[in-house]
């Protein structure tokens, strides 16, 4: 039986998991008849609910007398660490572009991933059924992207196919319309080239990605590179380290217990396994992401898997507010390290360092979205935490300067709201590398900005364009410190007491800004209430009852009609709090809070604040 390993890699949202469900149904994975959920591999919660893939999957499909082993990747480059570590199992990619949006920020990032490790792309331009596609233009922003990225002639020139993932159907030619996915198989059969690993050489395989079972612990999976592997076989687990040979250094020794192969969504026990097999392995205890697998008696490790350092950190603390514990079942600092720890086993772009308060740890990863889905997955597991506002991780040049992170920035917004962003990036130090307007209402602009520009700029964004504009940012390069950007243009309204907010209070500080609770929520003190209108901080008593007394009036009472609290998800909260400030967060609640919750306190750090700036 012959194998095609395959990753499929696009922006957010332009259609990969759902090609792969036309792939799994038109292979003949399903049942005709069978009811299938859409985009059956975005098998997380949270990513059903963003409609977004996190984890990369696997999966595998028989066409003919071939097996294709397809790898769904995710398209957000926060996630690039599950996309780098992916592409080593494949010899090949689908390169899955919007027939109207184009080649993305993502979409670059990803690319340039897979044409460096040299793996042959076969594109596919999506969503030709789109009113707005430009299938034709797409074509040619997709060569320059090639050019860009410095791709071989072999990769430049590889087939392009007209596809819409929502109908099933692919054509290698516009002129005639494609009725099922046949010829996007057959090109995959044509262009992608078998695993190129000696079955009859000593064994060797790179662990890739690992999973976990109750029954049967860690599970390591990756492509054996060579050789074969059964079941019961011993093997040498190799440290991390240069490739090549190993000579009389310590390594580890385990015996497979079991073996899986993917077919379709299901995993199967195999009793052996070849070179070129993407496979799942349980038996070997310290087995990690980058390790090398191989025979006893041949120590040769494989390159290990680099994965781009991390831009972004924030602090996790115990969480000790007031409420403290009482929503939470993991609330201690033993169990927050032991969590944050575990989560370094599979999510290789994170880093997490302990640092001298026992109750605090730093936290670094790729974006605020990385951060925050670690948040929604913690809190949805019982963990109860503060998290401090994201900070940027400089590095320091050659020659001692201060460098810091900067971040392309694609822009898709109206014509007519082109100005109101341009105000608004300037002091954030975005510089415009270039714009595009294509003619139907909605230009296109690309910046370069320092990361901490970025910060609290999204919820601004989509109020000033009116929900209308589309923002994409990823990794660019290290640069000169961009010098001093200001933060939030306004105060908060802070609690001055512990209590149960009251309707009549809320209608009262609802004139002075913009409110975070509604009536019914408890509250403590130093807790945020609201936004102030102003610039300075505002200390309120949102617990205030109306005086209930026997003396009436000819005028009635006026009824209170309180607007709508602003809804505050993990990352609107991130990019909106100060550095003074502190998000709480427990399985059921997320409460804004200054980090010193006393009035008095905060006075008092501010005087000291103003006279270091001043000395």
């Amino acid at each position: 039986m012959q194998i095609r390993n395959i990753a499929i890699i696009a922006h957010v949202d332009h259609g990969k998991t759902t090609l792969v469900d036309q792939m799994l149904r038109q292979a003949g994975v399903f049942r005709a008849n069978q009811q299938m959920i859409e985009r059956v591999l975005d098998s997380n919660p949270l990513e059903r609910e963003r409609g977004i893939t996190i984890l990369s999957k696997n999966t595998a499909v028989h066409w003919g007398e071939t097996k294709i082993n397809i790898v769904d990747t995710p398209g957000h480059a926060d996630f690039g660490g599950e996309v780098e570590r992916i592409l080593r199992m494949v010899d090949g990619f689908l390169l899955l572009v919007d027939a109207a949006e184009g080649p993305m920020p993502q979409t670059r990032f990803v690319a340039s991933k897979a044409l460096a490790l040299g793996l042959k792309p076969i594109v596919v331009i999506n969503k030709i059924d789109r009113q707005d596609g430009e299938p034709l233009r797409v074509h040619d922003e997709v060569l320059e992207l090639f050019l860009d990225l410095e791709a071989s002639p072999e990769q430049f020139n590889c087939p392009f196919l007209y596809a819409s993932s929502r109908l099933g159907i692919a054509t290698p030619d516009l002129a005639t319309p494609g009725t099922t996915l046949k010829p996007l198989f057959d090109s995959i059969l044509e262009t992608i080239p078998p695993p190129s690993g000696d079955a009859d050489g000593p064994f060797q395989m790179l662990i890739s990605t690992l999973d976990h079972s109750p029954y049967l612990g860690r599970i390591g999976i990756g492509r054996i590179e060579r050789g074969r592997l059964h079941v019961g076989d011993a093997v040498a687990l190799l440290p991390l380290g240069q490739p090549g040979p190993v000579g009389d250094g310590p390594f580890e020794q385990a015996r497979v217990v079991k073996l899986f192969g993917f077919e379709g969504l299901e995993r199967v026990e195999l009793a052996e396994a070849a070179a070129g097999e993407i496979v799942a392995l349980a038996g070997v205890a310290g087995v990690e992401i980058g390790k090398t697998l191989t025979a006893l008696d041949y120590l040769e490790r494989l390159a290990g898997i680099a994965v781009e350092e991390p831009t972004i950190s924030v602090d996790f603390k115990v969480n000790d507010s007031p409420f403290a514990g009482r929503e939470g079942k993991y609330v201690t600092g033993r169990q927050l390290r032991e969590r944050l720890f575990r989560e370094l086993e599979r999510n290789v772009a994170l880093r997490v360092e302990e640092t001298d308060d026992p109750q605090t740890f730093t936290v670094s990863g790729r974006g605020e979205l990385h951060l925050g889905i670690l948040m929604e997955t913690m809190r949805r597991e019982g963990y109860e935490f503060q998290v401090s506002r994201p900070r940027i991780i400089p590095r320091e040049g050659p020659h001692g300067e201060r460098l810091e992170p900067y971040e392309e920035l694609l822009i898709d917004c109206p014509e007519t709201l082109l100005g109101v962003v341009m105000e608004k990036l300037g002091p954030r130090r975005a510089t415009m590398l270039d714009m595009r307007n294509p003619g139907q209402g909605m230009v296109r602009m690309r910046f370069r900005i320092p990361a901490r520009g970025l910060l609290g700029y999204r919820s601004e964004f989509l109020t000033d364009t009116r929900g209308q504009g589309i923002m994409h940012h990823r990794f660019l390069d290290y640069g000169a410190w961009a010098g001093p950007i200001s933060g939030r243009s306004r105060g908060v309204m802070v609690a001055d007491r512990e209590g149960v907010t009251v309707a009549y209070a809320l209608f009262n500080l609802q004139e002075r800004g913009t409110m975070f609770l509604k009536p019914g929520d408890p509250v403590y003190e130093g807790m945020l209430v609201g936004e102030n209108a102003r610039v300075d901080d505002m200390e309120v008593n949102a617990t205030k009852e109306k005086k209930l007394t026997n003396m009436r009036t000819t005028a009635a009472d006026e009824m209170i009609i309180l607007e709508p609290p602003r809804p505050l998800s993990l990352e609107l909260a991130l990019e909106y709090i100060e550095d003074d400030e502190l998000i709480e967060v427990t399985p059921a609640s997320l409460r804004l809070r200054k980090r010193a919750l006393g009035a008095t306190e905060r006075r008092k750090l501010a005087r000291d604040r103003k006279a270091a700036e001043e000395s």
